[in-house]
């Protein structure tokens, strides 16, 4: 049985007790991990701090890119195992755990790549003068990591920190140890990775995060979670005043107009709500459908909900596999009785019994509700319930999608390319996809409005959370007028 343990200065410590690692689809005990405390945080932090200026990690540009393309490549060479243990820890879809697999190696090597090519400036502001604006980093970063991508959500922060030359400290989801654990094997066999650089202390409950969060040695905190959590971040920062990176919670609206392309529309919005079992923050949630085509895509909806087959991850007939453990499923067996007192119940999500009765499974639920001021509207409800909304005009479209407190994605559908302009620039969303929904990839800066949260992830802003901007001045004078002549 595979024990998870924390990693700091390079080395493995087995400290602290043994909790279990459940596989959601079958409630089977897939190993163990050591629970860290305050104490283990803080020596992290503090190696963290000794290898960030005591060693040439932050000067050196070709070291770092060096180490993340080892390991992507050791990454790459562990796929099939790391797939397993996705599915089998996260619940998640073969094709889904292959798809997380392949985009986080593939972020960890564009961000090699930006490692040799983070540029500053230089300009004459008078005569004589001479200033260059550096960037350099920013100094110890704390990740803490959530379960439902636990290599993506990872690796889209500990690649632009390594990139930027900081040095980090890890806090991994308690639900998906094992995973970590393997990633954090590929990472400490790169060879060029100093001692100290990359520290992880595991934990399941919040006292490692809150220690990293007030320690005075952590210079950036970047969280990926719920906007519930992401408040308590930022008030545990701010005595210290560091720099803190959000991306929190949504509620993604998907605004579909009388013209859109129904077969594609509901073929891609069903996609992005069943994906993960609705446990990611840019899941589709709200269908905004225009009064006139409400009736004709509710019932292709309810029949496209309808036909996912919901089962274990590891089966390839699955279409939707399991929510990360039994709490989440009773949490939204609730949520959806909630549904059919509010609102139209169209389609009712429930356990589907027998074989999977063991497991933490929901099948899709749809329901209608017109109610703006409801929570199921206004809430993150992080499952595979969606509501169905209905609008007649384009502002009263535009006023609905932004109506929630969340701004981190959303969709517009329409075969009109002025009204999608139209509609993507007035709707307050960090990321809008039109005729399509949940694209994402590295090159790509992700992040929100509101309250879902602060600063960007992917992309070459991805790199500014880990990033300071020094202005260096020098005054060497001139030469003589004349004397170039």
């Amino acid at each position: 049985m595979n024990t998870a343990k924390h990693y700091i200065n390079g080395q493995w410590l087995a400290q602290g007790e043994c909790r279990d690692s459940i596989n959601p689809a079958t409630g089977e005990v897939l190993g163990q991990y050591h629970v860290g405390d305050a104490a283990l945080a803080h020596s992290a932090v503090a190696h963290a701090r000794t290898a960030f200026f005591g060693t040439n990690w932050q000067t050196s540009p070709r070291q770092r890119a060096a180490v993340l393309f080892q390991f992507a490549d050791r990454l790459e060479a562990a796929m099939d195992e790391l797939v397993a243990l996705i599915v089998a820890e996260n619940g998640k879809l073969q094709s889904e755990a292959r798809g997380e697999m392949m985009g986080s190696i593939s972020e960890i090597r564009y961000y090699g790549g930006l490692a040799r090519a983070i540029l500053g400036r230089s300009f004459e502001a008078t005569p004589g003068s001479f200033s260059i604006m550096h960037r350099e980093a920013a100094g110890v970063a704390a990740i803490i990591v959530p379960w439902n991508a636990p290599v993506t959500l990872l690796v889209r922060s500990l690649g632009p920190a390594l990139a930027a030359g900081c040095t980090c400290v890890i806090k991994p989801a308690h639900q998906t140890p094992l995973i970590h654990q393997r990633v954090m094997e590929c990472l400490a066999g790169c060879p060029d990775l100093p001692a100290g650089v990359v520290n992880s202390v595991n934990e399941d409950g919040a006292q490692v995060g809150q220690a990293f969060v007030a320690a005075s040695g952590v210079d950036v905190i970047s969280f990926t979670g719920s906007s519930a959590t992401g408040r308590q971040i930022m008030a545990g920062a701010a005595p210290t005043l560091k720099r803190v990176g959000l991306e929190l919670g949504g509620k993604a609206p998907a605004v579909v107009f009388a013209d859109a392309d129904l077969d594609r529309s509901v073929a891609e919005l069903t996609r992005a709500a069943v994906m993960m079992a609705g446990q990611i923050c840019v899941a589709a949630t709200r269908f905004i459908v225009h009064d006139s085509i409400l009736d004709d895509f509710t019932a292709r909806a309810v029949a496209a909900f309808g036909a996912v087959k919901t089962g274990p991850g590891s089966d390839p007939a699955s279409q939707m596999g399991a929510l990360i453990d039994k709490g989440n499923e009773a949490r939204l067996l609730r949520l959806i009785e909630q549904a059919g007192d509010e609102g139209q119940m169209l389609l009712r999500g429930t356990n589907p019994g027998g074989d999977l009765a063991r497991g933490a499974f929901v099948t899709p639920t749809l329901f209608r509700i017109d109610n703006l001021q409801s929570a199921l509207v206004q809430e993150e409800l992080f499952g595979p319930i969606v509501s169905i909304e209905r609008f007649t005009t384009e502002v009263e479209a535009v006023h609905m999608a932004n109506a929630t407190v969340y701004g981190l994605a959303a969709s517009v559908h329409t075969r009109d390319l002025d009204r999608a302009m139209r509609v993507s620039r007035a709707i307050r969303a960090g990321t809008v996809w039109l005729n399509c929904h949940s694209r994402l990839f590295a090159e790509g800066e992700t992040g929100g409005y509101g309250q879902s949260g602060q600063g960007r992830l992917h992309g070459v802003e991805g790199l500014n959370d880990f990033l300071e901007t020094k202005h260096i001045y020098l005054e060497q004078g001139t030469l003589p007028q004349g004397m170039n002549i």
